[in-house]
């Protein structure tokens, strides 16, 4: 049986960039990642978090991780990232991209200019600063993978749902452009909408909402690590969890 730090498991000797790592999807992904040998690179606001994540990884086998504990709306820090993991490891492998934040739901007229930046700023212009730090250092890599998580709302134009179902929607034309742009290249880009799953965003959408009834963010990892697997080959493209 291969483990974490052995040639035979999946992502060994892949680095990867994981952004909303402390809690929700983006730590499932992060310990699933490690736990297939990736050296792993954990973006998230909360200092704490990240380190209790980073004990579970090295107790699950994995090696040590790479906390980057910043909010990404601070933008200079993402310029500084890519040079950063530049340095210390020379490429990047996997980007998946699983940060967001709600906002408010409320009529569109409703919405605070400083609510509407923020939302705007976390789930999608900081995407573009990902992809304009991190784009060199994937495309050195004969196996590079960009996920970004995306949402029904972002085509539903749900009512009330404006600064996330905008920035999701902005985030889908995001990904499929940077997708065009590296078509000739090894690097394949794909979005993946995980569908209702526990999480803080979605009791904060749904505050009467038992989540017992949810998914946990775990039930998804395997779906996300198939998207960024070295193997697979489609790319620009929608991909929804099975319900």
């Amino acid at each position: 049986m291969s483990t974490a730090n052995d040639g035979g498991a999946r992502f060994a000797g892949a680095v990867a960039v994981v952004t909303g790592a402390s809690r929700g999807l983006g730590a499932a992904v992060a310990r699933a990642l490690a736990a297939e040998g990736a050296q792993v690179v954990l973006i998230a606001r909360t200092q704490g978090a990240l380190e209790q994540l980073d004990d579970q990884i090295r107790r699950d086998g994995g090696l040590r991780a790479v906390l980057a504990p910043f909010d990404l709306t601070d933008f200079a820090q993402i310029d500084r990232l890519g040079r950063a993991i530049f340095d210390r490891f020379g490429r990047l492998d996997t980007l998946v991209s699983a940060a967001a934040t709600l906002g408010v739901l409320s009529p569109l007229g409703h919405v605070e200019p400083e609510v509407w930046e923020r939302v705007i700023a976390t789930n999608l212009t900081a995407n573009w600063r990902l992809i304009r730090s991190l784009d060199p250092l994937l495309r050195q890599s004969a196996r590079g993978r960009a996920v970004f998580v995306t949402a029904a709302e972002a085509r539903d134009a749900t009512a009330y749902w404006g600064p996330y179902a905008v920035a999701k929607a902005g985030i889908e034309a995001l990904a499929r452009i940077y997708a065009a742009e590296v078509a000739h290249t090894p690097v394949r880009v794909n979005l993946i909408d995980p569908g209702p799953f526990r999480s803080r965003l979605r009791a904060q959408a749904f505050p009467g909402e038992d989540p017992a009834l949810l998914r946990e963010p775990g039930a998804l990892a395997d779906t996300v690590l198939a998207l960024c697997d070295p193997g697979y080959e489609r790319h620009g493209e929608l991909v929804v969890a099975p319900r």
